[in-house]
């Protein structure tokens, strides 16, 4: 867990309590688990980075989209914060997608 804490912003002190919290539901949901080692609880991920974000996406998108990706994509092409290269990169992953669709549909 230590290369997760050096990730932290600095001079942002988070409350011992919310770590706990957040950490537990994490554990409920089988993203992370646990070792005691001493009194001391060692956290370790129990699922793949590219996993957890799919699930959680997924999730998302049921709950507050409607498992419409369309309105998904909008709701983030319409926050005006998006940079050139990410619009870029968007433009080859829906060109790739409509390639794979294409091939999928022959």
């Amino acid at each position: 867990m230590l290369n997760e804490v050096a990730a932290l912003p600095e001079g942002e002190p988070l409350a011992y309590t919310s770590v706990l919290t957040t950490v537990r539901v994490l554990e409920q949901k089988g993203y992370v688990g646990h070792r005691q080692e001493g009194r001391a609880f060692l956290y370790s991920a129990c699922v793949a980075e590219q996993e957890a974000s799919r699930s959680e996406v997924g999730h998302m998108l049921g709950r507050f989209f409607g498992n419409s990706r369309e309105r998904l994509m909008l709701a983030l092409l319409g926050d005006g914060e998006i940079t050139p290269d990410e619009l870029e990169s968007l433009k080859r992953a829906i060109a790739e997608a409509e390639s794979s669709s294409r091939e999928a549909d022959a």
